[in-house]
């Protein structure tokens, strides 16, 4: 979980989130919400990212200067339990 939420928070390209599905809700306003153990365990899912899924949470009074801030400063907007994980990731990586 600690390597998923570095790739989605931390893995850039050209300053934007290198996932795409990530970089579409950040662009629209969203908070980078909730990353979920096995919240997908078809074939499909476990494949393409593990199992795991995030949710993007959209606080309406917020998505223009959330919107705003991604694509004018390259902020990303994150809950707690999203930046505890890339944290932790950031403390124990040999990256």
């Amino acid at each position: 979980m600690r390597l998923c939420a570095w790739y989605l928070y931390g893995e850039k390209h050209r300053g934007y989130a290198l996932n795409p599905v990530a970089n579409f809700h950040l662009q629209n306003g969203s908070v980078m919400w909730r990353i979920n153990w096995m919240a997908d365990t078809s074939p499909r899912g476990i494949t393409a990212s593990c199992g795991m899924m995030v949710n993007y949470r959209y606080f309406l009074e917020d998505t223009a200067s959330n919107s705003a801030a991604y694509l004018g400063t390259k902020q990303i907007k994150a809950s707690e339990q999203v930046l505890s994980l890339v944290s932790q990731f950031q403390q124990n990586s040999k990256l």
